[in-house]
């Protein structure tokens, strides 16, 4: 294998040179980890195989190669704050790896390790030193194996033994852990200094002069609560390799920005703000500007959009600390979309899902760009006017001024502290935060949203019955125990007529409410042995906890107890409304991810009968264009009647096969795939029609936003799609015959021409209003205010472009002086004042004059000081408001 020349060909290289020796190519996970919901993002190589590790997750390989994606960017792991001025840090970087499970141990993960260092990239095998774990106790040993291993390659004057905290790792508390070894490289002039074994010597005392470039994870014990410590059966191996670091080793660069991954994306940012060469103090910013950017195109193509919590906060702050720092710089123009575009060329020829996603990184960018720029603007005038008032040898900055600049601007709190250090202050992020719920009404730890709180009953009934059994796959009606009453909130032995009650049985055919698929109604009745003398209305199942089914239902007739045999039928035509729905629902999901890119992701949904909504992923309106084509796909997928599959496998099994499932659920080891034809795999346990072709019609009935960067559409099909296209129809129909159109598209012709006409009548409207509210102001009806001339009209009916139009005539006929204008407009009074220049703001100002006038018309209203406007609902209050304009002029002029 021939010596890399860049980072990109060390990538590949290092996947062959592992993909050589019976490793599996295993590409890279999205960096939202998917069925782990304890991270906020992959921060490791090993994220992916974190089950295989513990044995929850069976794979058809034991032994894995990958370039993994990695953020650490909140959280336990946070880099955010030294990236951009430190060589070395980042937010996203990139970490290979090879993995063993039950496979190969210490002997080939060293020897190969060694070899890919020494022989493929060349580095010198002098200048590297390595690093063993030197024991805790009999449970832990001193790991003499991989020392003996490692003095087979290096001087025992290169190898180390430090303590648990540099060589030992663990996943948490309990769990597979081992020992680890790690390789570095001395960074000074000539060979690494052979000081093995003496203590306050090597990596883990001299940062300065060593940089860690491999860590080799061998996990062979599990630890139990107590900390005692068992050998695993199957010992496994857990390596990474930080590409950048391994990079600016092969390309002798001094910091990870100057390698070939990095230093294309200073570059640009640097042409664009229209310099060259080392920047020094500044050099900082465009290196936060490259890193950044390579973050949020990744976290786009994952899914995430820059939104106010949890993951898309994460990826609001990368971009709004990128963006300050383009300020900082000289770049006052939007400019990070550029630089993530770039990423997407210099990366997606490894990540194909940077190209798949290019748009949507483009939009997603340029929203939040001039959405921030602004936000940007008002706040830093906050922070320079609030820094100005600060008294000398101030060290903190306030904590009022911060939470306002949040609370009122949006400005976030964490930039604020930044500036703050700029200026060699602190802040209280915790204080401000504090402030902030005091501003907005809410108490200590208050958390808007979230689940409602799950009767404790149900909890008891989780854990005395177990899950209910299912049978609403394949069946729509069946006998079954009842197990419990719920009455009131409280579990009674029986219930009678007209009783509202919650029930459990043992098991139902009736959908709990889940996945975004709403609960199912029916009817339950005893006639199974005899003639119904029992009958109950099911008004909703659901699914609070644990796995039971809750049947809301109201007893219409007889009386029921615990233990009876009773029938469970479900409300069949509904059911199918609900099965086209969430077929149709898996369908659409697809066809958005062909129109739109592989960047779209679920963020919620909702199956009814009538209707379906989808939220999902993406940075901007849809065009008309899209939808047509969106909707076209769905209908050419249900026409194809493909039949729909369903089967039970494993997780991993099921993420091989292309499941899409929600980023972030927890799902169960065994879980439920639901295909249509060969297009849509989607992992959902809600239930579905036989063949697409049942869902008939699919109509997208409506689009829009629900939060930055999240889109909704929701639809209709079969009789449901066909009412809503014939109700349509019949809308036309009427519009064309009130028209006397021949056809639709001669009711298009009509109604531009009938807007044209309507225009027309509109100017003319307006030029006669212009004249009545200018026309006979003879001297008359002007007087003089303390020696100000003051002409107050009421015009009657007016809009306000007319009033300011007749307010300039008027006030250009005055020469100098003000005039007040009266008029309603739908129903409501308005006011307007102007003044002319020779006055505005010296002797008189119009946005008061206008403020003391609205009172009389319960309104409030402002402005400048040469033109304001008011409006109220009093339009009684017109006259007295004229009356008075005489006297509040007087008033202001005294002053």
């Amino acid at each position: 294998m021939s010596r890399p020349t860049d980072a990109h060909a060390l990538r590949t290289a290092f996947l062959d040179f592992f993909a050589e020796r019976g490793h599996e190519r295993v590409a890279s996970s999205p960096l939202v980890p998917f069925n782990d919901p304890t991270l906020l993002f992959v921060n490791a190589g090993m994220v992916q195989f974190k089950d295989v590790f513990t044995g929850r997750d069976k794979r058809d390989y034991r032994r894995a190669t990958t370039a993994q994606r990695c953020l650490r960017a909140g959280g336990k792991h946070n880099d955010l704050d030294n990236v951009g001025f430190t060589p070395r840090h980042h937010t996203l970087f990139e970490m290979l790896g090879n993995f063993s499970f039950g496979d190969y141990f210490k002997r080939d993960a060293i020897n190969w390790a060694w070899e890919f260092l020494t022989e493929v990239l060349g580095f010198p095998a002098d200048k590297l030193v390595v690093s063993v774990f030197n024991g805790e106790g009999d449970d832990a040993p001193f790991d003499q194996e991989a020392y003996d291993l490692w003095a087979e390659l290096v001087p025992k004057e290169r190898i180390y033994a430090f303590d648990a905290k540099e060589n030992f790792w663990q996943m948490g508390d309990t769990g597979p852990c081992g020992p680890c070894s790690e390789i570095h490289i001395f960074r000074g002039d000539g060979p690494a200094p052979a000081t093995g074994g003496q203590p306050g010597k090597g990596p883990a005392y001299e940062d300065d002069a060593y940089m860690e470039l491999w860590n080799l994870v061998f996990m062979q014990y599990e630890k139990h609560e107590g900390g005692r410590m068992e050998k695993l059966p199957a010992p496994s191996v857990d390596t990474g390799a930080g590409l950048e670091r391994l990079a600016a080793i092969l390309e002798g660069a001094s910091s990870n920005y100057g390698t070939t991954l990095l230093a294309p994306l200073v570059e640009r940012g640097k042409q664009l703000a229209g310099v060259s060469g080392d920047q020094g103090e500044r050099e900082a910013s465009f290196r936060v500007i490259a890193d950044h950017a390579r973050a949020t195109a990744f976290l786009i193509a994952d899914g995430v959009t820059p939104e106010k919590s949890g993951r898309s906060y994460v990826l609001r702050r990368i971009m709004r600390r990128a963006i300050r720092h383009g300020t900082l710089v000289g770049l006052d123009e939007p400019f990070f979309h550029e630089i993530c575009d770039l990423v997407v060329d210099q990366f997606g020829d490894a990540y194909p899902e940077l190209r798949e996603a290019r748009a949507a990184i483009a939009d997603a960018v340029q929203i939040e760009e001039q959405a921030f720029r602004r936000t940007l603007d008002r706040g830093l005038k906050m922070v320079e006017a609030t820094l100005a008032e600060l008294p000398a040898g101030a060290q903190a900055f306030p904590v009022d001024p911060a939470a306002k600049l949040y609370d009122t601007y949006g400005f976030p709190i964490d930039l604020t502290r930044v500036i703050a250090v700029e200026h060699g202050l602190t802040l209280d992020e915790d204080e401000v935060a504090a402030r902030v719920r005091e501003l907005q009404g809410a108490g200590d730890g208050a958390f808007v949203g979230g689940d409602a709180k799950i009767n404790d009953v149900y909890f008891e009934l989780a854990n005395e019955l177990g899950a209910t059994q299912f049978l609403g796959y394949a069946e729509v009606e069946q006998r079954a125990t009842l197990q419990a009453i719920i009455r009131d909130g409280q579990r009674v032995d029986a219930a009678g007529e007209g009783d509202a009650v919650e029930l459990i049985f043992d098991r139902t055919p009736f959908y709990g409410e889940s996945g975004g698929q709403i609960g199912d109604h029916g009817t339950i009745d005893n006639s199974g042995s005899g003639p119904a003398e029992v009958r109950l209305e099911v008004s909703d199942s659901q699914k609070p906890t644990g796995g039971l089914i809750v049947h809301h239902a109201k007893l219409a007739s007889g009386r029921i107890k615990v233990g009876d045999q009773l029938s469970l039928r479900v409300d069949v035509t509904r059911r199918d409304a609900i099965r086209r729905n969430h077929s149709a629902t898996h369908l659409l999901h697809h066809a958005l991810r062909e129109q739109l890119g592989k960047h779209v992701a679920q963020k919620g949904s909702l199956v009814a009968p009538d209707r379906l909504r989808f939220d999902f992923s993406h940075p901007r309106p849809l065009t008309r264009e899209e939808r047509v084509a969106i909707e076209r796909q769905v209908n050419e997928m249900v026409m194809a009647n493909a039949a729909t599959g369903t089967e039970e496998m494993s997780l991993a099994n099921a993420k091989q096969a292309g499941a899409i499932g929600l980023f972030g659920e927890k799902y169960s080891d065994e879980v439920r795939v639901v295909t249509i034809g060969t297009s849509s795999v989607e992992l959902c346990g809600g239930t579905h029609v036989a063949r697409a072709g049942d869902i008939g019609l699919f109509k997208i009935v409506s689009e829009g936003g629900v939060a930055q960067g999240v889109r909704r559409l929701e639809a209709v099909t079969g009789t449901g799609a066909l009412d809503w296209v014939q109700h349509t129809a019949s809308i036309v129909e009427q519009a064309a015959a009130e028209l006397h159109a021949r056809d639709p598209d001669d009711l298009l012709v009509r109604l531009s021409k009938l807007q044209e006409e309507l225009k027309l009548k509109e100017r003319e409207l307006a030029q006669v209003e212009r004249k009545l509210a200018t026309g006979g102001a003879g001297s008359s009806e002007v007087i003089e205010v303390e020696g100000v001339k003051l002409l107050v009209r009421k015009i009657g009916a007016a809009d306000p472009k007319v009033m300011r139009d007749a307010a300039d005539t008027l006030r250009d006929r005055l020469g100098s002086g003000v005039v007040v204008l009266a008029a309603e407009r739908d129903g409501k009074a308005s006011l307007l004042v102007a003044v002319t220049s020779d006055l505005a703001g010296k002797k008189v100002h119009a946005g008061k004059l206008v403020g003391a006038l609205a009172g009389h018309i319960d309104g409030r209203g402002g402005g400048r000081p040469d033109l304001a406007q008011a409006g109220g609902p009093k339009l009684a209050g017109l006259d007295q408001a004229v009356a008075d304009a005489a006297t509040q002029l007087a008033a202001q002029l005294s002053k």
